[in-house]
């Protein structure tokens, strides 16, 4: 019988293209998107879609019956920057979608969970170079907090029900086909756009703040990676450190000015700036490669090469 999985959260940035990859592995049939409006008509018209309220259990539980799902990629979230402006919302969203779905698996409902974590469980006291699996955290926002108290349930869960849950601290991700969803990181993606259409950006961050990244292919093979790998592999159940680039808002300007001459980046920045400030500059992933032998394959010249290309692809076709 074929894998079902269903993707909670399937028109974000990361659930949208989660939702092409797998859909080109298992089939369209076999992998049902769901979210809780039609605003990414791209997704709702590729395949089978179903509207699901992360926060409502008997929503999910609906979907799950409807369609014998048999995993569930939960990407629902509300990300750091949106969530300092809305604190209680953002836990509300973020913990409440997570326990419906462990609470489904531990009543048998579904046999395997993928949940996100961030980077964002770290904080000004953890380590910030090669930041290792297990450190101090100290999260200093809502949304660092749900990631942390999350992985907590995700190993308890884990421990005490059996629930094979699995999940990666994503750093920032980039991509050419989707725009971030009120992040941190985002700046790593809007200065693509902004070189093509204006020649110009002003960064919400310091020109030498240097974070976590990764484009998406990266980011989608890990986690589809990790899905696959065999449960006796697997000695992480809160959840895996995951690297690929680290660099800052300079060093990118620098390679996109390799496309763009005359490419100029300003500073000034925001409340984001106190975020960036306490999550870690690089990191250590070297449990990941053990135990199921992740390796990235972009680094930071090739990621802003395809960058450019499919970017300026995209906008010379808009414009016809």
């Amino acid at each position: 019988m074929a894998q079902k999985i269903l993707i909670i959260g399937a028109c974000g940035q990361i659930g949208s293209e989660l939702t092409y990859k797998l859909r080109s592995i298992h089939g369209d049939e076999n992998v049902i998107a769901s979210d809780i409006n039609y605003n990414n008509l791209d997704v709702v018209n590729s395949g089978l879609f179903e509207i699901v309220d992360a926060q409502d259990y008997g929503s999910i539980l609906l979907c799950v019956e409807k369609h014998q799902i048999d995993t569930i990629y939960l990407m629902a979230a509300m990300l750091s920057a949106t969530g300092e402006k809305y604190p209680m919302k953002a836990w509300d969203l973020n913990m409440d979608s997570l326990f419906h779905v462990l609470n489904l698996a531990k009543a048998k409902f579904i046999s395997k969970v993928f949940w996100p974590s961030s980077i964002a469980v770290f904080g000004p006291t953890t380590p910030k170079d090669d930041t290792p699996q297990h450190t101090i955290m100290a999260p200093t926002t809502v949304y660092g907090i749900t990631k942390q108290v999350g992985e907590r349930w995700c190993e308890y869960y884990f421990d005490k029900y059996g629930v094979d849950v699995r999940s990666i601290r994503y750093p920032g991700i980039i991509s050419w086909k989707t725009m971030p969803g009120g992040g941190t990181t985002d700046y790593a993606v809007e200065i693509f756009h902004k070189a093509i259409t204006d020649g110009r950006y002003e960064s919400f961050l310091s020109e030498d703040t240097q974070l976590p990244m990764m484009y998406m292919d990266d980011a989608i093979d890990a986690t589809i990676q990790l899905m696959n790998a065999p449960a006796n592999k697997l000695t992480i159940r809160s959840s895996y450190n995951l690297a690929s680039l680290s660099f800052t808002p300079k060093d990118i300007a620098n390679e996109i000015q390799k496309h763009v001459k005359d490419f100029i980046i300003s500073y000034n920045p925001d409340f984001r700036q106190q975020i960036a400030d306490t999550w870690p500059k690089s990191i250590d992933d070297s449990v990941a490669k053990k135990d199921w032998n992740w390796s990235p394959k972009f680094n930071l010249k090739k990621m802003s090469d395809v960058m450019m290309t499919e970017l300026g692809k995209k906008y010379a076709t808009s414009e016809k």
